[in-house]
Order: C-alpha cells, then sequence, then structure tokens
C-alpha cells in the first residue's frame, strides 16, 4: 500500500489539483529527509493535521549537495520511509534544488516548514523566501511547525559512519579551533577583499561521443559523435570561483585579436570580474578540446593556439600593468598553466609588487618537464599537486613534508599546499605539517578541481586565516567542484556554505 502513495510530480500535481476542486485543503512538505526521526515525524503529523491531504516532495539524489557520502539513503528508500507514515498521503520525487518547481506543480494552500526555517535572514541560499514567494503567487501561505527539532546531519555524523575515520578525527580537531559559526564567518568576510588572477585564458570543449570499439581494419577507436559543448577555463574559471566570495575581482589575461574569444569570455565572466586584457599579436586564445566518451572518460585532446612567440611588446604591457596596480589588491592569485603567457620576467615582476601572492604552476601536457614553481622568485602561498612539487625540487622519494618545506623556504613562502587527489591534501606552514583527509565522495570529473582548490584556499590564506582553515576551505571548493562538468559552473557559495555545515556541525 505504501508504495502506492509514490507518484510522478506531474502526477501529484493532478491528484492535489482534483482535491482542490474538492474543496479539500492540500498541505505540501519538502525536504531531504535522509535519516528519518522524530522530529521529522512530528513535523509531518503536525503539517496532516493543518489540512485535509498531505503531499510530501523529496529531493533526488542529484540535487543533494550536503557533502561527502550524502544522502546516505537512496531517494527510493527515501521515498519509501515517508510512505510509511499514516499521516503522509501521497509523495514524489523532484530533480530541482529547490522546492519551487514541485510548488508549481501542487499549488498547496500551506507549505509547512520547520521552526528553524522561519527566519530567513539565516538562510544563506535565499530558497526558504523564493519558495515561500512561489506559494503566495498561487495563493497559497508558508506555516512554520513548532515541534521538537533535531539535526539530521550532526545525527548522520556522531551516530553513522558516513565519513571515514581520519576525516571525522580532522574535523572533530578542526572544530575545537574553529567551529562551524566561525569558519562561515570567516568566509563570508572574504567578500570584502580585492582581488587580482593574472594568468591563462583557456577554452575548454567537450566533445561527448558514444565509443563504438576498434575500427574494422586498423587499432583505433571508432566513436560516434554526440554533442559538444564549451567551458570558460583556466583563469577565467579562478575569477568566477573567487568571484562569488570576494565582491571585487580583476583578471588580467591575453585573448586571441582575431577570434570570438573577447566576446565570449565576456559573456562568461560573472558581474563583478573586471577584464584587463592584452590581445596576442597572431595568436588565437588557447582552445583545449578534448573527446569525451560516454562515462566522461577523456579519450584525446587536442591543442589549437595559445602561444604567442617572442612578444616582447605584450611582455612589457604586461609588466608595466602588473607594476602600477598589482600593489592595491589585497591577494595576486596566480594560475600559471605554462602555456606562454606569463614570461620569466612577468613572474619576477608580479612577485616583486604583489602585496600577498598564492600561485599554481601546473603541469600538462603543453609544458611537461620545464614549467616549475621556481620561476618565481619568491611568494607567500604555494599550491601545487605531488607531482608538480617533486618536479619542482627534482625529489621523486624523499618525503612530502621534506619536498614541502624546501619549496617554502626557496621561495620564503608563509605555507605551501600540497594536493594528493584521493588522498586529500597536505599543509606545511612554519610550524607544522598537517594532512587533510579528502573530503569528496563522488566523482563526475576532476578537471577544475585544483583551479577551485587554489582559488579558496588562497583568498583564504591571503585573509589572515589559518592554514588548515584555508586548506579545508579549499578542500570543500574541490569536493564540489568535482561533482560539476568541467568549468560549467562556478563553485556556489551557498552549497559551500552547506557543505561546511555538513562537515562541522
Amino acid at each position: 500500500m505504501s508504495m502506492e502513495k509514490i507518484k510522478t510530480l506531474d502526477a501529484l500535481g493532478e491528484l492535489t489539483q482534483q482535491a482542490r476542486k474538492a474543496g479539500r485543503k492540500v498541505i505540501h512538505c519538502h525536504g531531504t529527509f535522509d535519516l528519518m526521526h522524530a522530529g521529522h515525524i512530528k513535523h509531518l503529523q503536525h503539517a496532516r493535521s493543518l489540512g485535509d491531504m498531505l503531499v510530501v516532495t523529496v529531493t533526488s539524489d542529484a540535487f543533494v549537495r550536503k557533502g561527502p557520502g550524502r544522502p546516505v539513503f537512496t531517494e527510493l528508500l527515501r521515498a519509501e520511509n515517508l510512505a510509511a507514515l499514516a499521516c503522509v498521503d501521497y509523495l514524489a520525487i523532484s530533480d530541482a534544488e529547490t522546492a519551487i518547481n514541485a510548488i508549481d506543480h501542487i499549488q498547496p494552500h500551506l507549505y509547512v516548514k520547520g521552526s528553524d526555517y522561519a527566519d530567513a535572514s539565516q538562510d544563506p541560499s535565499g530558497n526558504i523566501a523564493r519558495e515561500a514567494a512561489a506559494v503566495r503567487q498561487h495563493g497559497g501561505e508558508v506555516y512554520f511547525t513548532d515541534e521538537i527539532t533535531f539535526s539530521s546531519t550532526k545525527l548522520l555524523n556522531d551516530h553513522f559512519d558516513v565519513l571515514p575515520q581520519d576525516t571525522r578525527l580532522f574535523l572533530e580537531s578542526f572544530k575545537k579551533s574553529c567551529p562551524l559559526e566561525d569558519f562561515l564567518a570567516h568566509v563570508r568576510a572574504l567578500a570584502k577583499m580585492k582581488v587580482l588572477v593574472i594568468g591563462d585564458a583557456i577554452i575548454d570543449e567537450y566533445h561527448y561521443v558514444h565509443t563504438l570499439g576498434q575500427t574494422g581494419k586498423g587499432t583505433s577507436l571508432a566513436v560516434r559523435y554526440q554533442s559538444e559543448e564549451r567551458f570558460a577555463g583556466g583563469a577565467i574559471a579562478v575569477a568566477n570561483h573567487i568571484a562569488g566570495f570576494a565582491a571585487n575581482v580583476t583578471l588580467l589575461t591575453a585573448l586571441g585579436q582575431h577570434d570570438d574569444s573577447l566576446e565570449y569570455v565576456s559573456s562568461k565572466l560573472k558581474a563583478n570580474v573586471q577584464l584587463e586584457h592584452r590581445f596576442f599579436k597572431s595568436a588565437p586564445t588557447l582552445i583545449k578540446r578534448r573527446f569525451v566518451d560516454q562515462d566522461l572518460q577523456r579519450l584525446f585532446e587536442i591543442y589549437f593556439g595559445g602561444e604567442e612567440q617572442e612578444d616582447e611588446v605584450l611582455e612589457q604591457a604586461f609588466c608595466d600593468w602588473i607594476a602600477l596596480h598589482a600593489g592595491a589588491f589585497d591577494a595576486v592569485i596566480v594560475p600559471d598553466f605554462g602555456n606562454g603567457l606569463i614570461s620569466r620576467k612577468m613572474a619576477h615582476s608580479i612577485s616583486q609588487h604583489a602585496a600577498f601572492l598564492a600561485i599554481n604552476t601546473q603541469i600538462n601536457s603543453g609544458n611537461r618537464g620545464y614549467h616549475i614553481i621556481t620561476r618565481y622568485p619568491k611568494a607567500d602561498f604555494l599550491c601545487l599537486n605531488e607531482p608538480e612539487a617533486r618536479l619542482a625540487t627534482h625529489d621523486r622519494q624523499s618525503p612530502l613534508e621534506e619536498v614541502a618545506a624546501d619549496l617554502r623556504a626557496q621561495l620564503d613562502a608563509r605555507a605551501m599546499a600540497i594536493t594528493r587527489g584521493a588522498k586529500g591534501a597536505l599543509i606545511v606552514d612554519q610550524d607544522r605539517a598537517v594532512p587533510i583527509p579528502a573530503l569528496s565522495s563522488h566523482v563526475v570529473d576532476r578537471i577544475g578541481a585544483g583551479d577551485a582548490f587554489l582559488s579558496l584556499a588562497g583568498l583564504c590564506m591571503a585573509s589572515g586565516a589559518s592554514s588548515e582553515m584555508a586548506v579545508l576551505a579549499g578542500s570543500i571548493a574541490a569536493a564540489l567542484d568535482v561533482q560539476i562538468v568541467c568549468n560549467r559552473e562556478p563553485i556556489d557559495p551557498v552549497l559551500f556554505a552547506k557543505y561546511a555545515t555538513t562537515l562541522l556541525k
């Protein structure tokens, strides 16, 4: 019987329409309901007492981005648990970040939330206010119950093995020195910062294909073309990540003069990013075209343009701008992809004039073997992955702590972060080396995760945050980014706050 309560959203809309026509009062509750507890049950029973029909919508798995290991229970299990309650008449699974689409289908007389949502100013997403507006648009009202409340997140963290043991131990230790509210307050304060991003503009292309297998008369792979998508990557993506947290961002880069990249890049930058660009004399903006299969595995990659040979006029123009303006920014963040934009002379100018400098020098197919962070004479914060750090020190064997300490000393840096993929990150500063576990449990695409890490970790370091706080912020950003295809969208500060809340509550 309980399974019969689970409907599609369209079918649920038809049932509530019939109920309204019959004069029945429709009540609507919405949520994740990942761990059913006494607070949920009392809330739903109270809601049912307010009308004649209680319908519940459940956020689908794809839109639960609260943290690693969430949701613990699948959307179907969560729906079945709710359907087993006598007070619930019908329910549906909703494929959306908010309840607005569900509200448009259901058009309830009352949309019921718990008392912890009553103060809209405490909702960083603004979703409750938008949902309330949608309810009122259809002639309904919002009602807040005042039942006993529990935190599903805290219950799951305390009593379920949602997080690996090393992650739990790190977070428990971190919370003692920096509770959740202190962490979020520091992140909110980043809005006051003025940030300069310098680096290569990259246009990423994904050509989606379906693999057919080996060709009939050879050993090459045959694929069938499906579709394609274009993303603003490289330093553009970094500027957009930062712009979600800092109100004033400037991007300094070079673009192709004879292609459509200026129009494209301008259309993709967030409103609070000011573009300072120069044109390459002859080269087009770098395009990285990747052929991607049905499982988002990259099969082949082609580079187009991006390198301008010995353009001393362009180099001097950048150095002059940096000398004149870089010192006015609270932070200069350099994602140096080694594609030819940042020359040795520019690197020296950046080091000389930045008030606070955070750098990543990326190893990629176009620069492997010759692009290392020691091109810069000094920096405040270094951010590399393990192969990049070992290449820069020509040290394959030594413990990472020693590798990081050597680089930090060579560039007179305040701290250095080494990212290690599934192994997490290592932060080394003047006092100690602290390993931080990986925070992601669901990976869609790893492209851009390092850029997201640099963006938030560098921003926090420049703001005076502790090394651990900065690297935790970077790790949360990276954990969110691996759930996004390439650079389809920047890190959302609301999702960042939710993820942090799940970890630190």
